[in-house]
């Protein structure tokens, strides 16, 4: 095999598919990045969860396949001269030359790489700055205990023209709704995507349109010559739709930065699990911590009441990841009780809110 790349577009590619690779494989052939040469150059990954393929452009001399330790590469593709690369396999070994670099790199054996799962059926698509958004807004909720795997994945809905996310953690929900593209007007589906894949997914296919596809037990997404396929998770979700649409007494509306930096600045004070209290009295917010080991923090922000005064608490890392999620100036906070949990929701004027986020509340002294 022998082909001339662009340096970094190499490099790029190598990163991009190199992110699946597993830390500890289960055998070691997981370990290592396949590149085929034909028309294009491939760079495939598969740890049998995930697989990543990125296509770019070379000039192929010799077309062949060869698997190379996949981090090592990754580090050398990233630190080359700005440079052509030029990669010519013979042997045991794949020489890579780039200026007056040359690295010899002990191949592994091709033919014990499993092979990597067809892309399923295509089933619409949404753009790509959407797709990250939404997930960047969910993500955060999805738990990290694998014991309960339900619960580390991110619910994907979809229903004619509109998709849902949603995750859970047992101690807040986060869910958003947004337009894509479905292949059949009135398709519907669902799926259990495990949320550290998804994150990974959209960090990286943010540019374009990302074509979203699914199949028996498999998922697929697919933007500008890259391609992602995960095995569903085989679980039942909990119905976090009928658990965001509950009457609300008290409401009030605030301004994002100023409340999230104020939270940020009291919790300074706050130990691992000390609550953060807010009174709530018309006209504004009073951010409240501490009153430990390190001492005490307040401060006030603006705040429009409608409703009764209300004290409520919240861990402090759970109210600034529903925060993050909000991408209107204002936000709205739902309350019932201070023992109820609230609803966190955008302030798009009459529209429904796109993003919504529930989260239990806390005991306060």
């Amino acid at each position: 095999m022998k082909f001339r790349v662009n340096r970094d577009v190499l490099a790029e590619a190598v990163a991009w598919a190199a992110r699946v690779l597993p830390s500890r494989p289960a055998v070691p052939v997981l370990s290592g990045l396949l590149l085929e040469a034909g028309d294009d150059l491939v760079l495939s990954a598969f740890d049998y969860d995930v697989s990543a393929r990125a296509t770019v452009e070379a000039d192929v001399a010799e077309p062949g396949r060869v698997l190379i330790p996949g981090r090592i590469l990754a580090e050398i593709t990233r630190s080359l001269p700005g440079e052509p690369v030029e990669v010519v396999t013979g042997g045991a070994e794949a020489v890579l030359t780039c200026g007056s670099a040359e690295f010899g790199l002990l191949t592994m054996p091709v033919e014990d790489f499993p092979t990597l799962p067809e892309m399923p059926p295509r089933i619409g698509a949404v753009g790509g700055g959407v797709f990250a958004t939404a997930v960047g807004q969910v993500a955060p909720a999805a738990s990290r205990d694998e014991a309960l795997p339900m619960l580390t994945a991110v619910r994907i809905d979809a229903a004619g023209e509109n998709m849902t996310m949603a995750a859970t953690d047992r101690y807040r929900i986060a869910a958003r709704e947004f337009d894509w593209r479905p292949e059949q007007p009135d398709a519907a589906a669902a799926a259990m995507v495990p949320a550290r894949v998804l994150v990974e997914v959209a960090r990286s296919l943010r540019g374009g349109e990302v074509a979203v596809a699914l199949g028996e037990g498999i998922a697929g997404f697919e933007s500008v010559g890259r391609s992602t396929t995960v095995r569903l998770l085989d679980e039942q979700f909990i119905d976090y739709r009928s658990r965001l649409t509950d009457d609300w007494s008290i409401r009030a509306d605030l301004p994002v930065a100023p409340f999230v930096e104020a939270i940020k600045r009291v919790a300074l004070v706050a130990g691992s699990n000390t609550a953060i209290s807010l009174s709530f009295t018309r006209g504004q917010v009073v951010v409240q911590a501490g009153g430990g080991d390190f001492g005490r923090g307040t401060e006030a922000v603006d705040a429009e009441l409608s409703g009764d005064d209300i004290r409520i608490a919240f861990q402090s890392q759970f109210l600034l990841d529903g925060l993050s999620g909000v991408h209107t100036e204002l936000v709205r906070i739902n309350m019932e009780s201070p023992t109820r949990p609230a609803l966190i929701a955008e302030v798009p004027g009459d529209a429904e809110p796109a993003f919504r986020y529930l989260v239990m509340s806390l005991r306060h002294t």
